[in-house]
């Protein structure tokens, strides 16, 4: 009887098991295919965005829609070089956004570890009111910034496209939540070692800080590089154009020349990737251990 009853329930057990390895298994596969059809669904845009990019003015709008140009014009990414300076945008974005990462690291870095690690009167509320200006729409500051740079003589140069880009509340904000995840016994010993407070930040703090610093280097690049109002109001001249600015001018009052515009928006994008591509590993672990993942 009780061989019968242990045949029984190793039975029972066994089905059990197996009834949740299947539904484990069609849990994930049911991840899977809804994580897949979003991807299709970001991604119809940039294929969209390719094809035109290769199809003619006559056939952009015909219907129903053609996916796989008939001819393909590669001749347009040609064109696009030629009807502006378009690398002379290039550069232009480029040095900008280029720029502004660098200084924006750097001044972002030196807020954050101020906040982080050192000790003074009113540091929390400080912070706090640091932290309230990311509730300030960039719209309303827009025209004192304008006037500023107005004042200093900086229309139509770089220092206007750069200068007012480089802080930021939310940079601060991002390295400071990881500098607070580095051990304070660290920095105690390198003060016995007589190490002063810049020294620990430049040859402690930065070192260790690879992943929040390439994570916040990813977003400021991809958000110099798309910036459109604030070099449309400070730049007047041709050759100071950004990209997003110079791509505009493909877009008339009357008549929008699609093939070109995607084309150009095709080669804008690729230096975007390969960033990503190249920071992806410090970028992933940074949003994780900077708090930014949810967790």
């Amino acid at each position: 009887m009780t061989s019968l009853s242990g045949t029984l329930w190793n039975t029972s057990a066994k089905q059990e098991l197996a009834r949740q390895r299947w539904l484990l298994a069609l849990r994930v596969a049911t991840t899977y295919v809804l994580l897949s059809a979003a991807a299709v669904v970001m991604l119809l845009p940039f294929i969209w965005m390719l094809s035109t990019s290769l199809k003619t003015p006559s056939s952009v709008f015909v219907y129903p829609p053609e996916w796989i140009p008939k001819p393909v014009e590669w001749t347009n990414y040609v064109q696009v070089t030629r009807v502006m300076p378009f690398l002379r945008y290039v550069l232009n974005t480029a040095a900008v956004a280029s720029s502004v990462t660098l200084l924006h690291l750097v001044v972002s870095s030196l807020a954050a570890y101020a906040f982080a690690r050192l000790r003074f009167p009113g540091r929390n509320r400080l912070f706090l009111a640091y932290l309230a200006t990311l509730m300030v729409p960039g719209q309303v500051t827009l025209i004192p910034n304008f006037l500023i740079v107005k004042y200093l003589g900086w229309i139509d140069t770089y220092q206007a496209l750069i200068i007012p880009q480089i802080f930021s509340a939310f940079g601060t904000f991002l390295l400071r939540q990881f500098f607070l995840t580095i051990p304070n016994e660290l920095e105690d010993a390198a003060r016995i070692d007589g190490a002063s407070s810049f020294a620990i930040y430049w040859r402690i703090v930065l070192p260790l800080s690879g992943p929040a610093l390439a994570t916040l280097g990813v977003f400021t690049f991809t958000a110099q590089w798309n910036n459109f109002l604030w070099p449309l109001i400070v730049i007047n001249d041709e050759q100071m154009r950004t990209l997003t600015v110079g791509l505009r001018a493909l877009v008339g009052q009357f008549t929008v020349q699609y093939p070109l515009l995607m084309a150009g928006s095709v080669i804008s994008i690729l230096p975007m990737l390969v960033m990503f591509l190249v920071a992806q590993r410090f970028f992933v672990r940074g949003i994780a251990l900077t708090g930014l993942g949810g967790r």
